[in-house]
């Protein structure tokens, strides 16, 4: 089936494409924690629980990943108001300045790569990936 085959090599590039990625956000950081920088940025400060949720794992997995977000200075964990018992991640100004300047970086290679495309197509594409991603949420 065409989609599966295109699919399965999107996917695979997008893997080393974040893995690249989390490198020049920071040599040490995993591929699988630069989502978690991405989460971050876009949705602001959440509870570890909520990213669990958000990213389909178990909280001894983002535990793992938060701490080792932390443990590199580019998240920082926050009482939360609300109760006592939990905490909020946010980035911390070191991880919000590294994340954006690689995220710039990769908006300006896709801007490269789609320059050929009519900006209708480019929509389209937009259009069509969140319709899969929120389909995924369900």
């Amino acid at each position: 089936m065409a989609l599966e085959r295109e699919l399965a090599v999107f996917l695979r590039r997008a893997r080393a494409s974040s893995g690249e990625m989390a490198r020049e956000v920071h040599p040490d950081l995993e591929p699988a924690a630069y989502g978690l920088l991405v989460r971050l940025a876009d949705a602001g400060t959440q509870r570890a629980t909520a990213l669990a949720a958000y990213f389909g794992v178990g909280k001894a997995t983002m535990s793992r990943q938060l701490r080792a977000l932390e443990d590199l200075g580019l998240v920082a964990r926050d009482p939360d108001p609300a109760d006592g018992r939990a905490s909020l991640v946010r980035l911390t100004d070191e991880g919000r300045t590294r994340f954006h300047r690689v995220r710039e970086a990769r908006r300006a290679r896709y801007v490269r790569k789609l320059a050929g495309w009519d900006r209708t197509e480019v929509a389209e594409l937009a259009r069509l990936l969140h319709q899969l991603n929120a389909g995924a949420e369900d």
